[in-house]
């Protein structure tokens, strides 16, 4: 072979493996950095100390397009001080097994930080609301379903209510949702009734003073009537919830496009707590069929022991 000629596959050779890494950094663009499945959340919490940005697993594939069997995409809405890789390291791969469009994404605190969902609900609820926006528009979808954990499955209602969500989500499912707030055993009532407890509490997380019983933000939230035509809700609850108390506090009042689930119901020997739920096989299973109920399939029950927090 001449120089020539070796000139020439050089040049070619080139332009392939630039044209590969054009191709690999663009695919690379278009899905956010993941982080493996965990089996709790203390462990994905522990896992997103360095990585707090991580996606959760199988989620924020920006060139994923929903199926027919579930035109929805999937938003998966992060708990009070959780970041979204700690809160859906479980749930987010199942959801994608299944064929769902998933994302995910971190509201309510620095950017970058550990600690996310911690600012005042109205502007979490806003960034969700963009975020969601950004989503409808990559997937082209019509709608998308939101599940939720804890302030994650509260907050959703105030951009039903007053940022246009009712057009544009088909179904909120709660896990253990804060939609009546929490005494916290009456711990969170009792700085409620101290000023410079309150302020203390409310200077590093406004949500927090947010979520207590009775409060402005949720007084407000609930007022003539907490659900809206047109969205299907589904609340998964826990007896054994330990952040929202009293656990009932989680539940929307009845009507026809209202769904309130006691895992304890379900099967009677799960254990889960607040902690736990979104990891819990049964609630996951429950989730799945608030998603697809034409396709709804009864939980396998066995024990499940709860998270140590």
């Amino acid at each position: 072979m001449g120089m020539r000629g070796f000139g020439r596959r050089t040049v070619a050779l080139v332009a392939v493996l630039g044209g590969m890494v054009l191709s690999t950094a663009t695919a690379s663009a278009e899905q956010d950095p993941t982080g493996p499945v965990q089996p709790n959340i203390i462990a994905a919490a522990i896992y997103s100390v360095a990585q707090p940005t991580l996606a959760p697993p199988g989620a924020n594939d920006w060139n994923c397009k929903p199926s027919a069997a579930h035109p929805n995409p999937v938003l998966l809405s992060n708990g009070t001080t959780a970041n979204a890789y700690e809160n859906w390291a479980g749930l987010s791969r199942r959801l994608a097994d299944e064929g769902y469009c998933v994302f995910a994404g971190n509201f309510g605190g620095s950017p970058g930080a550990f600690l996310q969902t911690v600012g005042p609900i109205a502007g979490t609820a806003g960034q969700m609301a963009s975020f969601g926006d950004k989503v409808l528009k990559a997937t082209g979808a019509a709608k998308l379903d939101v599940v939720g954990h804890s302030q994650g499955g509260m907050n959703p209602r105030y951009w039903i209510k007053n940022l246009g969500g009712a057009d544009k989500i088909g179904k909120l499912i709660g896990l253990s949702p804060s939609n009546y707030g929490t005494s916290l055993f009456g711990l969170l009532s009792a700085i409620q009734a101290i000023p410079p407890a309150r302020d203390l509490v409310g200077a590093a997380c406004p949500a927090c003073n947010e979520q207590s019983t009775g409060s402005a933000f949720l007084t407000d939230l609930n007022a003539g009537g907490d659900t809206v035509p047109g969205v299907d809700y589904t609340v998964i609850q826990t007896r054994y919830d330990e952040v929202v108390t009293p656990y009932t506090n989680a539940y929307l009042k009845p009507a026809p496009n209202v769904r309130n689930v006691l895992l304890q119901n379900v099967c009677a020997l799960d254990f889960t707590d607040h902690l736990g739920i979104p990891y819990d096989p049964i609630a996951q299973r429950e989730v799945l069929n608030a998603l697809d109920p034409q396709h709804a399939a009864a939980p396998k029950c066995v024990f499940v022991p709860p998270v140590i927090s």
